[in-house]
């Protein structure tokens, strides 16, 4: 198998490996992983990734606290009297993993000195963060963010300030229990618990998991009797509906297993996602919810906070259960509704995004409970959570593309270019260098370089949508490939020793609300490019709203057989440049046929309700041109279809 000498970049000769610092393996009574996340740090981005980190990191992640109030000096989390809930603790869990994995040192202060107020100032008590804080929510968040700030500086301060926070939970959650959204969101500090009790095998954590778990909600009992099958109309909201608890309820019954051994809370979430799936799976791979369910209809949207939050409950999934399909469906958020909801420099978003997004003005929808801006792309629209929250997104994603495996290789569990320092058998130092396009190009290369010749194995997933996907190690074939699977690679692996992967990216069209379609191709979707006006509603510098409004049409069915899309789709790929989510800047086409449908149109300033399919037309038969979903910020994506 031949790599494209395009994609080849110089290789590190003999530079010497620093130590990566070891994974930390689940302690007794837990049971194992399948596999275990890196320290942060151990996996960086390269290429295409490092530059979208950037892209980042010199957008609104790199200098929301300038400007906006809710980050400003007098912070309750730098001991200020501004806001003390979950603002603070938001932009930390996205500002550590982004400075850290980009080696910022202007980020790094950042991140340092909002840290370092809480590690500065526990209380006597054991508490921590703002004094007038009483919820226990906003602290789950905080622990989130030591994790990562321990991992990714060794700071001897973390451990024991957790410790005696935690103590001093456990002796108060009887007296001030869980409320409001700590009762759905105890599945994220179980977690740092975990975290917490397999570096000190402090048996009082247990007892603190368990309590959490007692008075949280019992997600997996909502699941096993769903009865939430369509759109929750207002009077039908809860906490219960609302898709960012959801997004973070997904992991529950996973992290939960590590507490309890039961096979059946293993099953619980897989069930889980399978229920959400069926009834509230948008084509662009997230669930429905603006803010709360509401059902498959592609004109509904998606709160960006449930993107991330969905992206890290899946990323901790695959961690624990090993299954190659959730490596499947963290690509495809990433790769799409992450995006997809930014605009390409990342100095605006979304708060709720659309599959089928044909117009972004200050307008009514069909919205569950969202306000008239949501889709608009601002500083922030509708409320300001996701202006905090969204910066976990990619520098998670980038931290947990490598993870260890259980007997101590390493896991390739989702792909993009990077790099990654570990411990593998014996403790030898690795480095992986992966070398690739992907996801807009099928082909990727990988150079492992052990400090010494070392046996271990490599478990690369193969996408489950990859049917011809093929692995040579050092120009050699590896048989018995299946795509949904990991494929375990073990040898004596020696400097220099190459993996080249190839997963032919081959058109898809799937079915979906009112039998619509989708294009897919790889892990991308497909989205007609529709022309964009951006104009600027208010200035908020160096940050701004807009609206954008169509200059083409976009009311299309599709003129393509089913049977044949690789005669029906013509694919034009183009350089991957340096903004590729951006419209201008897709770096794949496709062409395909279709004529208007001059009987669809928008109701209520969304694209209207999807006719049965399939459909007729007597309009002009026209080529048309679909990028990639992420790309697109006005699209059409769930599409009808025209009859023979």
């Amino acid at each position: 198998m031949r790599i494209l000498a395009a994609l080849l970049v110089p290789i590190l000769g003999s530079v010497a490996l620093a130590a990566p610092a070891p994974v930390v393996k689940n302690r007794a009574p837990f049971p194992s992983n399948s596999f275990y996340l890196l320290p942060l740090g151990a996996v960086k981005p390269e290429g295409w990734l490092k530059r979208q980190l950037q892209i980042q990191a010199d957008g609104l992640s790199g200098h929301l606290d300038e400007f906006w109030p809710s980050l400003a000096a007098d912070s309750g989390w730098l001991g200020g009297q501004g806001e003390s809930w979950e603002r603070g603790p938001y932009y930390m869990d996205g500002l550590v993993p982004l400075a850290y994995l980009l080696d910022d040192a202007r980020l790094k202060a950042k991140a340092d000195k909002w840290v370092r107020w809480t590690l500065e100032n526990q209380r006597a008590d054991g508490g921590i963060g703002p004094e007038k804080n009483k919820d226990w929510w906003p602290i789950m968040v905080m622990l989130k963010t030591l994790t990562q700030y321990q991992e990714a500086t060794g700071d001897p301060r973390v451990v024991p300030l957790m410790q005696k926070y935690l103590a001093h939970q456990l002796a108060s959650l009887e007296g001030r229990p869980l409320d409001k959204w700590a009762i759905y969101r105890w599945q994220d500090e179980a977690l740092s618990v975990a975290w917490l009790y397999n570096r000190t095998g402090d048996r009082r954590l247990l007892d603190l998991a368990r309590l959490l778990s007692k008075q949280g909600y019992n997600w997996r009992a909502q699941f096993e009797d769903f009865q939430f099958r369509g759109k929750a109309l207002k009077g039908e909201t809860a906490l219960k509906t609302h898709v960012v608890n959801n997004a973070m309820a997904l992991k529950t019954s996973a992290v939960w297993w590590l507490f309890s051994g039961d096979a059946s809370d293993r099953r619980a979430a897989l069930q889980q996602l399978d229920v959400m799936d069926r009834f509230h799976l948008l084509p662009n791979g997230v669930h429905s919810g603006d803010e709360h369910y509401a059902g498959r209809n592609p004109s509904q949207g998606t709160e960006l906070c449930a993107v991330v939050e969905g992206m890290f409950s899946v990323e901790h999934m695959i961690a624990i259960l090993g299954e190659a399909a959730l490596g499947d469906r963290l690509e495809k958020i990433a790769f799409n509704p992450l995006p997809g909801t930014f605009s390409g420099d990342m100095w605006s978003h979304q708060y709720d995004q659309q599959p089928n997004q044909v117009l972004c003005a200050l307008a009514k929808r069909d919205w569950t409970t969202n306000g008239d801006e949501s889709n608009l792309f601002g500083l922030e629209p509708n409320f300001g959570c996701c202006t905090a929250n969204f910066h976990q997104g990619w520098p998670k994603f980038a931290a947990s593309l490598w993870m260890a495996t259980n007997d101590d290789g390493l896991a390739a569990v989702a792909y993009a270019p990077s790099r990654v320092s570990a411990r593998v058998a014996g403790g030898v130092a690795v480095e992986v260098v992966e070398q690739t396009e992907y996801p807009f190009r099928d082909k990727i290369a990988m150079t492992v370089n052990p400090a010494s010749p070392a046996k271990f194995p490599i478990a690369l997933r193969i996408p489950g949508w990859a049917a011809e996907a093929r692995i040579a190690v050092n120009g050699k074939p590896v048989p018995d490939v299946r795509a949904g699977t990991f494929h375990r690679v073990e040898r004596r692996w020696t400097r220099g020793d190459r993996i080249e992967l190839l997963f032919p990216m081959k058109v898809r069209v799937s079915r979906w609300h009112q039998d619509s379609v989708a294009i897919d191709r790889g892990p991308l979707v497909y989205s007609l490019r529709i022309g964009e006006d951006w104009r600027k509603l208010r200035d908020k510098a160096p940050a701004a709203d807009w609206a954008i409004y169509p200059t083409t049409p976009w009311n299309y069915a599709l003129a393509i057989d089913m049977a044949k899309t690789e005669t029906s789709v013509e694919v034009v790929e183009k350089p991957v440049g340096p903004m590729p989510f951006s419209s201008q800047g897709a770096p794949v086409e496709l062409r395909v046929k279709g004529r208007r449908l001059k009987s669809w149109s928008l109701v209520n300033n969304s694209a209207g309700p999807m006719p049965p399919n399939p459909v007729t037309s007597q309009e002009p038969l026209e080529m048309l041109t679909l990028i990639p979903y992420g790309s697109a910020k006005l699209r059409i994506t769930a599409f009808p279809w025209l009859g023979q």
